[in-house]
């Protein structure tokens, strides 16, 4: 109030006797700057004569300027004018502190003043030391709270979502984005694994983010498309193994002795490695009968192990199965070529499998019988043609069934 009293003894002693009172032509306006920004703000009077215009910071009742003259010690504020008419006070680099009521004063009695308000707005900053850091490990199955700190003005709004797109999976819901300062996952899985963002935006430009690494460590889990796997000598067969693995694991296959297969020998290792996962396949040239039996596929990590068995059985070729029936279906005639191998030891297109496995349905037997007449005998079974797979099928299914897979 001291300031505002003698600023007022300042103007009065200046105060002329003409009747005619100064006035302001417009209001002050408010204006809104971003931090680091000028800021410009104008005070209009008519017929001004010769009193004088300052501007008070109203909040703290500092004079900052009169007339022609800058009070503050503020190096960042000037004043500048035009014809008297329309007064600026000037404001370089501005700061929150800046923020708040300026009033323009006239040197009337009484006095004349109008007040406008410098809004000053920030943009969003991530305080470091209050948010997650970039880079979290934690085990599966545990519960994991993402934090984000954000400043700003106006106060900023934060929400998380996942860097690749992906949904994130929120107490039991998927959902793209997640509102709040902390991101509660609960019972985390490697479906979590992934970065992370923590977005802060207030309307001033620009946004900021904050990363955030999310790794979910897993002992080893292991699956096997194809437990059995048949191949006929000569042929190139090729088992699969899928693993998942966080730290990513140590793979390799063995034989059912325990020895170590690498790529070469009649042998090729192929994998296909992701962020967690691994696609194991040993591919084996030219099957012989040294091959078959059972192969482990392992994968080892520091939190555990397990592994898996396939089962490489031998079945006869397409070419010795068509021979086989061809001599003991027809050894007394040549009538029907449709039963023979071709000279280039692929198989006939017009073979019958329907035939052949009727045939390998009775046990593979010489019958002197025609085939109408072999249909005749098999009864109502072969009335319908699918029902003369059954033979087979019921021997394939015993030979599965006797075998026990088990995990580790």
């Amino acid at each position: 109030m001291l300031f505002i009293a003698a600023l007022s003894l300042v103007f009065s002693s200046s105060v002329s006797d003409d009747s005619s009172l100064p006035r302001f032509a417009e209001p002050v306006l408010n204006v809104t700057v971003i931090q680091g920004k000028d800021a410009l703000m104008a005070c209009v009077v008519e017929n001004l004569q010769k009193y004088k215009v300052a501007w008070v910071k109203v909040k703290t009742q500092t004079i900052l300027s009169i007339h022609h003259d800058v009070i503050t010690q503020n190096e960042r504020i000037h004043i500048s004018y035009n014809d008297h008419r329309s007064w600026y006070l000037h404001i370089r680099n501005v700061n929150e502190a800046d923020r708040g009521w300026y009033m323009c004063q006239i040197n009337t009695t009484p006095m004349l003043n109008q007040k406008g308000f410098l809004q000053v707005v920030v943009s969003p900053r991530i305080i470091a030391e209050e948010s997650s850091a970039g880079d979290i490990i934690t085990r599966e199955k545990t519960d994991v709270i993402l934090k984000c700190r954000a400043g700003g003005y106006p106060e900023p709004y934060i929400m998380w979502r996942r860097e690749d797109g992906k949904d994130i999976n929120y107490n039991g819901v998927m959902v793209n984005v997640v509102d709040g300062e902390d991101l509660h996952l609960m019972k985390v899985s490697r479906l979590h694994m992934g970065v992370y963002l923590c977005i802060a935006a207030n309307g001033v430009p620009p946004p900021v983010n904050r990363r955030v690494s999310l790794t979910v460590h897993f002992p080893p889990m292991l699956t096997i498309p194809y437990q059995l796997e048949a191949a006929y000598l000569g042929k190139t067969v090729t088992l699969e193994c899928l693993t998942e693995a966080f730290p990513p694991s140590l793979n390799y296959w063995t034989t059912e002795r325990g020895d170590m297969i690498l790529s070469g020998d009649g042998f090729e290792d192929n994998r296909t490695q992701t962020e967690y996962a691994c696609h194991m396949k040993l591919t084996i040239l030219h099957v012989t009968a040294a091959h078959y039996g059972n192969y482990r596929c392992v994968a080892v990590n520091a939190l555990g192990e397990t592994d898996g068995v396939i089962k490489l059985y031998e079945i006869d070729s397409p070419k010795e199965a068509v021979a086989v029936f061809t001599m003991d279906e027809h050894h007394d005639s040549h009538k029907n070529d449709k039963y023979r191998s071709t000279t280039n030891n692929r198989i006939s297109d017009s073979f019958n499998y329907e035939d052949y496995y009727l045939w390998q349905s009775q046990g593979g037997k010489n019958q002197s019988k025609s085939k109408e007449d072999s249909k005749k005998s098999n009864g109502a079974a072969c009335t319908v043609p699918h029902f003369c797979y059954l033979p087979l099928l019921y021997s394939i299914l015993r030979f599965v069934f006797s075998y026990v897979f088990t995990i580790k």
